[in-house]
Order: structure tokens, then sequence, then C-alpha cells
């Protein structure tokens, strides 16, 4: 009697587990984010402080608003072509590098520059509060308002860039949510279907060996 049993078929590979998209977009995330980190070329921020300064003719809130303006007034061509001859660089990098801020309560402007060596930082920052200070020195007479260095920029001993451990930890973020997201666009299986597989019996011989045997007796 010829044994008529089939072998069964190899069972199929279990999915992965729902999770592992989110671990996976993890650890890319961080993995892209670190090396990102490390290639990009660290930058350094130097600050220096210019304070407007009232006059005989003036008072505080004059210094106020003037302040305000100067803020302004500080990252436009005239001012930078001036500070370009200390800075020695171009208008055009003071302009992408060069940032102010003023504030409400004083009348103080704080005068910041990025570059990615910490010495041109701290010239660029320098030279752009001597040239709003010489700008505003020759208006003086009409505004009654003149503006002071009130605190130089030193060169930057830390580099204000992200180093690549934050930036490894953001691309981990943004790897789980792209993960987590894909997560719930993918297609599902429905419940019958996953049900109907794992009710599904291993295959056995068929009767008709058996019935064969006991009609040759």
């Amino acid at each position: 009697m010829t044994d008529t049993q089939q072998p069964a078929r190899p069972s199929r590979l279990r999915r992965l587990p729902s999770w592992s998209l989110v671990a996976a977009g993890i650890l890319a995330g961080g993995l892209l984010g670190g090396a990102y980190g490390e290639l990009k070329t660290p930058t350094y921020t130097a600050t220096s402080y210019v304070i407007a300064v009232p006059t005989d003719r003036s008072d505080t809130a004059s210094a106020l608003g003037f302040a305000q303006a100067y803020g302004r007034v500080a990252t436009q061509v005239a001012v930078l072509a001036d500070a370009q001859v200390w800075a020695r660089v171009p208008v055009r990098t003071l302009r992408d590098s060069v940032r102010t801020e003023t504030s409400p309560d004083a009348p103080m402007v704080s005068i910041s520059a990025t570059s990615a060596h910490p010495a041109v930082a701290a010239d660029m920052a320098n030279a752009v509060a001597r040239a709003l200070t010489k700008h505003a020195d020759e208006a003086k007479d009409d505004t009654h308002v003149g503006l002071l260095q009130f605190s130089r920029a030193i060169k930057p001993t830390s580099r204000s860039s992200a180093s690549a451990t934050v930036t490894g930890l953001v691309g981990a973020s943004a790897g789980g949510l792209l993960g987590a997201l894909a997560l719930l666009v993918r297609p599902r299986r429905r419940p019958e279907e996953s049900e109907e597989e794992a009710a599904r019996p291993a295959a056995v011989p068929g009767p008709a060996v058996a019935a064969d045997a006991h009609g040759a007796r």
C-alpha cells in the first residue's frame, strides 16, 4: 500500500510585529541625524551690545524709541558697507550672518554674527556695532540720542550649531513619527481572514486508502 500522504507545506513566515516599523524609523532617523551632525560644519555665534544714550535735550523714552530704530537699521547696506572695512568680509557675508535684537524695556541693541570661524564671528559683530555707533553719532545733532558700545563681542569657545547628539535625537524622533504614520496607513488583514488562517487544520490523509483496503478483503 502506497502512502499517499503529502508532506505538509512550510508555514508562512510570520509577519513582523507592528512596532517594528516604529523601531526601524527611530533607528534610521537616529543614524541619519547623527551623521548629519558629524558631517555638517559647526558654526559659532558672537554678540556685541550697544546702548542708546539720550543727550540733555532728550529723554529715556526717546532713547528707547531710537534703539528700536537703530536695531532695524543695523543690517542695512549703509551700515554694512562701513562695517565690511573692519570685518574684512563682503557686505553679502555680513547681511547673511548678522542678526539684531532689541528690547521693549531697555534702549539696547544686541548684534550677533555667525560664522564657521569663532574669530570671524567676533570681528563681524564688533564691526557692525562700530559702524552703527558711527552712523548714530553723525545724526546725534538731529536725534539727540547717541549710541555707545556697551559690550564687545569676544571669540566664542563653544559652537552654536546643534551637536551630533542633538541632531541624532531629532532624527530619531522624526523617524519614529514617520514609522508610526506608516503603521497607521498600511493595509491590515481583515479579522475573519486571520481567524480562518489560524483555524485551518493541518493536512491529513484522506479516507480513500482505508476504504479501498476494507473492500479488498
